[in-house]
């Protein structure tokens, strides 16, 4: 059973070793250069290249495809919708790692690459399973998500993409533990071998200069690409490993050595809020291939048209926008771990409108940027670019004017998408429970009731937009207005002292060091804590020896209870 309050937590130590700990550099440190890793104008240029590419492959694989054989076009679709179900593990913990593994200043070093050890591990043996349930159940998954004029060709496409699942679980991973950890480098690796292997064998195979002798198909596109992401995975995966070897050997006696190891404890931190943003990414999903299934039942024509309108979004529109999160995540995390630093000496600590602002000044300088970018980007793609792209890549004229129809109806509620997406970083940042509720209250109250009313609709193509528009155009809209009250509302929390404080005591004895969450107090209850330790949390830790540690630091007045 989960622990009952947040999984944020405070750290103090006694005699830390300095080998094992980062600087906080959210204060009192010199200044860098706005460029490098560290400073947030560095990190978002790496976070921008490294979505780029993926963008850009999607977009030349398209065409490739649509060289090959343009009715065939629908189908590579397949691989954003198993994406779409695998987004739901790659959206569970890895988004835990924002909260956790992005907390510096309470959390040692070693600590955190042992929890992203274990969150790589966990999510390429779930991935695993994913892509075997994929490739058993391929034939069911071609009949909800392939329209009926090439379904039965497509099944070999579904069985090869089902093990792109286990390559993107093991990617996001990596890439959110790594930024996490300001490593924003290894998933611009990630992206780069990715983007230059596909290339290169697209080339020798798929694109209209292939070598002569090789007949391509779209199930060749299929397995490049699969074989492309698994070898861009485990490289992210190998550079990795070989970065955290370098940063923790200064320090690479056996207590730290076995810190930085897969563990259960590490899961069950991450576990805590890692079950927020999974629920969250469930509902939200089945509530989206739900649309979909029916989008697709519409029609190769329809559909293709909906396949080349997410390329637009996700492939070229949404690429800064993926880029700002990311890098607002990592700071907002960063700013709220320092807080909670500072504040540690206090069960129920108060944020002064300093203090918030410190925490918020990366989502709103996000949303800023976010708002000088995409509004120019969406102008374009309505008044000149949006039917071309879509004749370019799906070389016909009825799907390029439907796609052009789509995009200029709803183009402007991914602007309002495009700021709520950074302001919502603050919540899930620092209070994964909250990015939940938030959630909830967009798919529950507005997309749930139109898509019931849309299945008792008799839908075709010519009107099947008009309530497609409503539905994703309006959940937009519904998810900025949340936002903007959970954002107030999280404001006034941290304020007004309603922050559920967990403190957490480390020990370090005779019998070794107690790290991460050792014992859980609540804030009201703090002067009890021996009654709220949580076994899970140290396994086969002494007890007693920790117990004496813990009293002796009490008589030295050292704890934060």
């Amino acid at each position: 059973m989960l622990p009952k309050y947040d999984a944020t937590v405070q750290t103090p130590l006694v005699n830390p070793d300095p080998a094992d700990f980062e600087v906080d550099n959210h204060d009192k440190t010199p200044s860098r250069s706005s460029l490098s890793r560290p400073a947030y104008f560095g990190t978002l240029v790496f976070n921008l290249a490294g979505f780029l590419l993926p963008a850009l492959y999607s977009t030349l694989a398209k065409l490739w495809v649509a060289n090959i054989d343009s009715s065939m076009v629908v189908t590579t679709d397949v691989y954003t919708y198993i994406g779409v179900i695998t987004e739901v593990l790659n959206e569970g913990l890895p988004r835990a790692a924002w909260n956790i593994i992005g907390d510096k200043s309470n959390r040692t070093l070693s600590a955190r690459h042992g929890l992203s050890y274990t969150l790589i591990l966990v999510q390429s043996v779930l991935g695993c399973i994913m892509s075997i349930a994929f490739v058993a159940a391929a034939q069911e998954f071609a009949t909800a998500f392939v329209p009926v004029e090439v379904r039965e060709a497509s099944v070999t496409y579904v069985k090869i993409s089902a093990f792109s699942a286990l390559s993107s679980a093991i990617e996001t991973a990596v890439a959110s533990a790594t930024r996490a950890l300001d490593q924003p480098d290894v998933p611009l690796i990630i992206s780069s071998v990715k983007f230059a292997v596909n290339i290169m064998l697209d080339m020798i195979v798929i694109s209209k200069f292939h070598v002569p002798g090789i007949t391509p198909t779209v199930n060749t596109q299929a397995a490049t690409q699969l074989a492309c992401g698994l070898v861009a995975s485990f490289a992210g995966l190998a550079y990795f490993i070989w970065t955290t070897k370098r940063k923790l050997r200064i320090g690479s006696h056996s207590s730290e050595t076995s810190s930085v190891l897969p563990s259960f404890k590490a899961l069950f931190i991450l576990a805590r809020p890692g079950f927020f943003t999974f629920t969250e990414s469930a509902i939200r999903n089945a509530l989206y291939l739900w649309l979909v299934s029916g989008v697709v039942a519409l029609g190769s024509t329809y559909a293709t048209a909906w396949g080349v309108f997410n390329t637009i979004q996700w492939g070229l529109v949404m690429v800064p926008v993926q880029a700002l999160e990311a890098t607002s995540l990592v700071f907002v995390a960063h700013a709220w771990g320092s807080w909670r630093a500072v504040n540690s000496t206090s069960d129920r600590p108060r944020a002064t409108k300093k203090d918030l602002l410190k925490i918020v000044r990366p989502a709103l300088t996000s949303s800023t940027i976010a708002l000088v970018v995409e509004v120019p980007i969406c102008l374009f793609f309505s008044f000149y670019a949006a039917r071309r792209f879509a004749l370019f890549i799906s070389a016909d004229e009825e799907v390029a004017a439907i796609t052009e129809h789509m995009w200029k109806t709803i183009d402007w509620c991914y602007i309002c998408y495009a700021v709520s997406t950074q302001l919502a970083t603050v919540l899930l940042a620092t209070r994964p429970r909250w990015y939940l509720y938030r959630s909830l209250a967009s798919n529950l109250f507005w997309v749930l009731p139109w898509a019931v009313l849309v299945t008792r609709k008799d839908l075709d193509e010519g009107s099947a937009w008009k309530w497609h528009s409503i539905i994703f155009g309006g959940s937009l809209l519904f998810s900025l207005g949340t936002k903007y009250g959970n954002y107030r509302h999280w404001a006034l929390a941290i304020e007004n002292e309603d922050t559920d404080v967990t403190l957490i005591y480390e020990a370090v004895g005779s019998h070794g060091t107690f790290g991460g969450n050792v014992v859980q107090a609540v804030p009201e209850n703090s002067g009890h804590f021996l009654e709220s330790i949580y076994l899970g949390e140290f396994l086969d830790r002494d007890l007693p020896e920790f117990k004496k540690a813990v009293e002796a630091r009490e008589v030295d007045n050292e704890t934060t209870g």
